[in-house]
């Protein structure tokens, strides 16, 4: 089989039309496909289909060893096969959010837990896409044989930490600062009450050091959900999670399994790091970000003084909480929450709307041109736009939560209009606006 010295690179043909890069620094071997991208392993533990089809799967096996991904050598997956990340994890039952659509009187109740979601096979933690969780010993020795879904968790508003303490391999003693909550048995096969009699038997309060049954309780009505629900996020909780009674447990998304929050989360990659202003110059001001469906904006607010030190880095999957979406399908008043590490990101942009013009249609030697600027920080979420039409141009702005505001203005010449505009937009980004598309 070929190989690649230290310091050499080589392009490959992927599925389809893709090609990616393969590299050897220093005996670290990578490549450019998201398969090898979004492992929470450290880098000199990855591997992918293209480096094992490159360098021979012996050669891979004497560089790792035996563990990697979720503990067993990555499947080739044959020409024309799908990329799916989420197909190599455990097989987890996933919520819809609750629409206000059905009644859930008589559901089982409990708090949604803000930590990092792991599969228990009987010997080791699994995330949803199949990366082993390096436990100690002594957090999981009392565990039982069977399998069981819940959440590392470390404590209410404690995401971020609970992330940084799982994802290491050298097993710290930071672990002693996390619980294991169960609140399912994926083969059990009974119904959820079933379900929950064996969990509170397997892993009930007190029983075991480091792993307790979730609590769950019977949603009497909706005066009963919301009270509980302002409850749980009055103490910094995420929301609810509403099980329907007497179901079963299924792979995928299901209606059975439903969560209640009065803000949403969502994921989103981390495209540049915008500089701050004020009290953040020289730091972070904020994440410039991308759904995948290609809506960029900025995510300024929720971070510590050590995450605008140190941010997240380019290309990483983050979850920001956010109000509502705007008609544009931009999140309002996004929030940052933490770097995920058990999250599949999927670009598919969607195709841009055409221009819309503000003034009436000119003469066609007219240039026309229109551009946006918005400011996430801790104080406002304002926007800014701009558009010229020969010799004229005309601004909207305001908050997001506001009716906009909108002027216009006449110039003599078309020169002046864009040496206008180009003037507002040069302000704009000094006081620490961010163009979007």
């Amino acid at each position: 089989m070929l190989d690649l010295a230290d310091g050499e690179t080589v392009e490959v043909q992927g599925s389809g039309s893709s090609v990616y890069t393969l590299k050897n620094i220093g005996g670290v071997f990578s490549c450019t496909c998201p398969a090898w991208l979004h492992q929470s392993l450290g880098i000199e533990k990855r591997t992918c289909k293209h480096i094992r089809a490159y360098r021979g799967d012996a050669a891979e096996t004497a560089r790792l060893g035996t563990a990697e991904l979720a503990g067993k050598p990555a499947r080739m997956k044959k020409e024309g096969e799908e990329d799916d990340d989420a197909k190599e994890g455990p097989p987890l039952l996933l919520a819809h959010k609750w629409e206000m659509d059905i009644e859930l009187a008589g559901w089982w109740m409990s708090e949604k837990l803000d930590g990092v979601r792991a599969f228990w096979d009987g010997t080791q933690f699994i995330s949803r896409l199949g990366n082993v969780f390096h436990a100690p010993d002594w957090f999981i020795a009392d565990l039982p044989k069977s399998p069981l879904d819940g959440e590392l968790w470390g404590g209410r508003k404690t995401f971020q930490r609970t992330v940084g303490i799982v994802k290491r391999h050298d097993k710290p003693p930071e672990w002693k600062t996390l619980r294991y909550l169960v609140f399912d048995a994926p083969k059990h096969g009974g119904t959820f009450e079933e379900r929950l009699v064996h969990m509170r038997e397997a892993v009930g309060e007190d029983k075991l050091q480091y792993a307790r049954a979730h609590p769950h309780e019977v949603c009497r009505d909706l005066a009963h959900l919301k009270e509980e629900l302002a409850r749980v996020e009055g103490l910094g909780g995420e929301g609810l999670m509403l099980r329907k009674p007497g179901s079963k447990y299924e792979a995928g998304r299901s209606h059975t399994l439903l969560k209640v929050k009065t803000f949403h989360d969502a994921e989103a990659r981390v495209v540049e790091h915008v500089g701050g202003l004020g009290k953040h110059k020289g730091r972070l001001g904020a994440l410039l970000v991308e759904l995948e469906d290609g809506t960029r904006f900025n995510v300024g607010t929720g971070f510590t003084d050590k995450e605008r030190e140190h941010p997240p880095a380019v290309g990483t999957v983050i979850t920001f909480r956010y109000q509502e979406l705007s008609d544009g399908g931009v999140p309002r008043f996004p929030s940052y929450v933490g770097e995920r590490i058990d999250a599949k990101f999927v670009s598919n942009p969607k195709p841009k709307a055409p221009v819309v013009q503000l003034f009436p249609k000119q003469e066609a030697t007219a240039t026309i041109s229109k551009r946006r600027f918005e400011l996430h920080d801790e104080e406002q979420n304002a926007f800014w736009e701009i558009e010229v039409v020969g010799n004229k141009h005309r601004v909207r702005f305001g908050t997001f939560d506001q009716t906009p505001t909108a002027k216009s203005k006449t110039f003599e010449t078309e020169e002046e209009a864009q040496r206008e505009a180009k003037a507002r937009i040069a302000d704009k980004l000094d006081k620490g606006f961010h163009e979007v598309e």
